[in-house]
């Protein structure tokens, strides 16, 4: 009689890979049997799969040129029907070819939510600096103005070894460190900063830059010197001066430009005071800075170990921004479907903005005997703003027209003072944790603004038109202070093998005063005396206060699977004192927040997550100040003192999936917001006038839902790169009009998808295309639709002549239509190139020659459209334009002398 593994019908399958984990194609797999010989070969992802075998005594034999042969025996024990084998490793076989040993970097490495590029993978150019090698790394895109993604995502920090570089500044990063210095890249996904892991977090991870030097670039220095001179008096030079020492790092960098050309980002990938931008601008070839810009910043910073277990870092880091910009926009306001009282402010302006910031910041990390963990980061900074604005501008509503001028002028004192500190206990039971941290922030600004508003008003509702004059100046002394704490408790419990509860605590208070004088500059007593309106004075305090007591429970079986569902109860109360008017205003709720999540990794390559986060979003000065605020006669502000915080429900659930061996990487992500309590405007105007007023409310009803895909893979072969991402936001957006509520439903839609081909060690070209699409609707004073498009094209060559002379040219060009305003649908055509030139030893200096917007159309593209509520807002300001430079930049470099 046959035994059950003699008659029974079987399948094998498995995977054949090399030394380093890559797997191989064209593999020889040989099976024999009692009864059966077959042989297969492995296919492209050196997969395998043999069918229908029988009998027993099973042998496989893998086989390869230039790989030693593998021979495995099926146990006779085994009778599955079904079997997948364990991964074959194949060694190279060193003596087909002695004293030649080939070994392969995989480029790209995922464990967890890490992805590590291997720097050793790719081909860059001699000195390339870090930003230019990013380009060129699958899954990474970088914009002009330096902003760098990963997945879709921006970088939000840097780090060396572990280590925060120049403050976790991304820029002074990417622009200043040499590319063959650095062994491999990490992406990591932080929820926060501590040290200690935390189980459970309601933030959203932000994505950090890890750089890994290699082991021979721990102990160097190294730095540049750059200068410039362009047409239009365009000027630039900076230098930067680093040095690390096996864990010790020291870094100089200053900057001075008015090619708006920032050295420091501060922490924020968008800049300083820039609207933010997407990853639908990487590849447009604009500038994409407003105005005309004189930049100048000093940093320095240093880390080092005090002791064996103690890490200390400190930053100072100081950039002077003057700003210029003109300007135009429109801004349509409608509070009646007949149009009889729909106002429209035409405005031309001229802004001068000079802007000083110093910030100054340390971090102090010690590791005790018993491993507890000990972290104290103060940050102070200081900002120091002068502002001059002049508008002029024509209000109209019906028959009354309002042609004036409105000038005011600012400055602005802004200390603050950050302190963070962070203990973790460490137990002997492995799992258990305890952790606590305490924050305290003290802000304050002085404010002093003179503010004149003036204009000719004209009726022309009377056969006679009435003419009259109107002019207002006030001079206004604020000063605002907020000071806030807030304390955590975090004890973890594993109670069972797979299962841990975590107890939660968290503490909040926040104080802020408001003090303002108004003097009316037009009437006067006496020569010196003041007259001061006491309607628009302010003495304000109010006091937000919360608590949180929470219980969460993680489930974890295995290392595929972790889940967790919690509950917390959060008691909010607000407090708001009037001294002036002796009133108090009150507001408490109690607010439950459920929390649930689970990430399950399907494969090794595969994980899906759902999470459900609830938050509270407390209302800011201006939306409580109880004051009627007319400085600008036309805006008028109300406070309003009874508003209640916010509270946000969101749910969100994300797939990803990493081919390893095909350098391929996928995710998508779908999440719906509402809003409880949405703190939403309440605008009113009046028949026969132009002047608008604006309060809040709270209301029911808000929701966002956003949804994104982005896919990177290589094409036919590593020099063909395909990145292909987009996004799809969905807004309903509440708001008050004329006491009637009216529904904004926002729908923006944006596709991009990138080509980078690296034709040859002398010629890498990148194609890119981007559709972008607006869609407004709002239900009051009637339903109004407004449809925007915008198509970008834009391609980018770079070709190298021998060894020492560089090509580049770059062309974008946009299709904009639907907008409200003509200035809104320009399609510019933008045009760079360059030549670049190297010599001395090792090629470390570069002269350049550069020709900006050759067609000097980047002065027009400083467009921004807004739909909310009853508004429709358009405006365009000035940009830099054309002009050519030349560029000297030396690269300075020194190694430790070898032993």
């Amino acid at each position: 009689m046959r035994t059950k593994a003699q008659t029974e019908s079987r399948q094998i399958q498995g995977f054949v890979v090399d030394t380093a984990g890559t797997r191989l194609k064209s593999v020889t797999i040989r099976l024999t049997s009692t009864q059966d010989t077959v042989t297969v070969i492995s296919s492209n992802a050196g997969y395998y799969r043999i069918k229908g075998i029988k009998g027993s005594d099973i042998r496989i034999s893998y086989s390869m040129l230039g790989y030693q042969i593998v021979n495995r025996t099926l146990s006779s024990q085994n009778v599955s029907s079904f079997i997948v084998m364990p991964n074959v490793v194949l060694r190279p076989q060193s003596s087909l070819l002695e004293g030649v040993y080939v070994v392969k970097t995989i480029p790209i490495v995922r464990a967890g939510d890490t992805i590590q590029y291997n720097m050793d993978a790719f081909t860059f150019r001699t000195n390339s600096l870090l930003e230019e090698a990013l380009k060129q790394l699958p899954g990474i895109q970088v914009s002009r103005d330096g902003t760098v993604y990963a997945q879709g995502k921006p970088i939000s920090s840097v780090q060396v070894d572990g280590r925060k570089f120049f403050g976790g500044d991304v820029l002074t990063a990417t622009r200043n460190l040499p590319a063959d210095f650095i062994k491999s890249i990490q992406i990591l996904n932080h929820s926060d900063n501590n040290a200690a892991d935390r189980s459970f977090t309601t933030e959203d991870p932000e994505k950090i830059l890890n750089i890994v030097l290699k082991d021979d670039r721990k102990r160097i220095s190294f730095g540049q010197l750059t200068a410039g001179m362009g047409t239009r008096e365009r000027y630039i030079g900076s230098a930067g001066l680093n040095r690390f020492d096996d864990g010790q790092e020291f870094s100089l960098v200053g900057s001075i430009n008015n090619t708006n050309t920032s050295l420091f980002s501060f922490g924020s990938p968008t800049g300083m005071g820039e609207r933010e931008k997407s990853l639908f601008d990487v590849n447009d070839f604009v500038d994409p800075t407003d105005g005309l810009n004189n930049i100048k910043s000093l940093g320095l910073s240093f880390s080092d170990n005090l002791a064996e277990h103690t890490q200390f870092n400190a930053s100072y880091s100081f950039t002077k921004k003057k700003n210029m910009t003109n300007g135009n926009s429109i801004l349509k306001s409608y509070y009646d479907q007949f149009d009889r009282n729909s106002i429209s402010n035409a405005e031309e302006y001229h802004t001068i903005n000079d802007d000083n910031f110093h910030r100054l910041a340390a971090e102090l990390k010690h590791r005790f005997k018993n491993h507890d963990i000990l972290e104290v980061k103060p940050v102070f900074s200081y900002n120091e703003v002068s502002v001059w604005n002049q508008r002029t501008r024509l209000v109209k509503n019906n028959k009354i027209t309002n042609d004036g001028k409105y000038q005011d002028s600012s400055s602005h004192k802004n200390p603050n003072l950050d302190l963070d500190i962070l203990y973790a206990k460490v137990f002997k039971k492995r799992g258990r944790k305890l952790m606590g941290s305490v924050s305290f922030n003290f802000n304050s600004q002085r404010k002093l603004e003179d503010v004149r508003d003036y204009y000719l008003s004209v009726d022309s509702t009377p056969v006679d038109p009435i003419i009259s004059r109107f002019e207002q100046r006030y001079f206004i002394q604020q000063r605002n202070g907020t000071d806030g704490a807030r304390a955590s408790l975090s004890f973890v419990e594993p109670f069972s093998e797979y299962s841990t509860l975590e107890f939660l605590y968290n503490y909040e208070i926040t104080d802020m005063t408001t003090q303002r004088i108004v003097e009316d500059k037009l009437k006067f007593t006496e020569p010196d005396d003041f007259f001061y309106v006491d309607s628009l004075g302010v003495n304000y305090n109010y006091r937000f206060r919360n608590s949180r007591m929470g219980l969460n429970y993680q489930y974890t079986p295995n290392k595929t699977f972790k889940a967790n569902i919690g509950f917390a109860v959060q008691p909010v109360k607000l407090t708001s004192f009037l001294p002036r008017d002796d009133m108090q205003y009150t507001y408490e709720n109690v607010n439950l927040v459920p929390t649930a999540g689970f990430k399950w990794r399907l494969n090794d390559e595969t994980d899906w997550s759902v999470d459900y986060m609830g938050k509270n979003n407390q209302p800011n000065l201006l939306h409580i100040i109880p004051i009627r605020d007319n400085s600008n006669s036309q805006n008028v502000i109300i406070g309003n003192p009874e508003l209640k915080a916010e509270f946000s429900n969101r749910i969100s659930t994300t797939l990803r999936k990493f081919v390893t061996s095909r350098g391929q990487y996928f995710e998508t992500n779908f999440a719906y917001n509402y809003v409880a309590n949405k703190i939403v405007s309440d605008k009113t105007a009046f028949s026969g006038s132009t002047i608008q007023e604006t309060t809040f409310k709270n209301t029911d009803g808000y929701y966002d839902i956003k949804w994104y895909y982005l896919f990177n893979t290589s094409l036919f072969n590593e020099n063909v790169q395909l990145d292909i991402s987009g996004n799809a936001d969905y807004y309903n957006n509440l708001s008050y009009v004329n006491d009637q509520r009216n529904t904004t439903k926002q729908f923006i839609y944006a596709q991009s998808a990138q080509l980078r081909y690296t034709w040859s060690d002398y010629l890498e070209s990148m194609f890119n295309a981007n559709y972008l699409l607006n869609n407004a609707t709002y239900t009051w004073p009637f339903r109004t639709e407004i449809t925007g498009h915008s198509l970008l094209a834009s391609a980018a060559t770079k070709g190298y002549i021998g060894e020492y002379i560089t090509l580049g040219a770059e062309m974008s060009q946009r299709f904009n239509s639907g907008y409200a305003s003509s200035f809104m649908n320009i399609n510019p055509t933008i045009i760079n190139a360059y030549l670049e030139f190297s010599f001395l030893h090792n090629k470390r200096a570069l002269l350049r020659l550069q020709g900006f917007d050759l067609l000097d159309q980047n002065k027009n593209m400083g467009t921004y459209s807004e739909y909310i509520g009853n508004d429709v807002y358009e405006a365009r300001n000035n940009r830099l334009g054309r002009y050519f430079m030349v560029t000297l930049n030396m690269r300075l470099q020194k190694y430790p002398k070898k032993r």
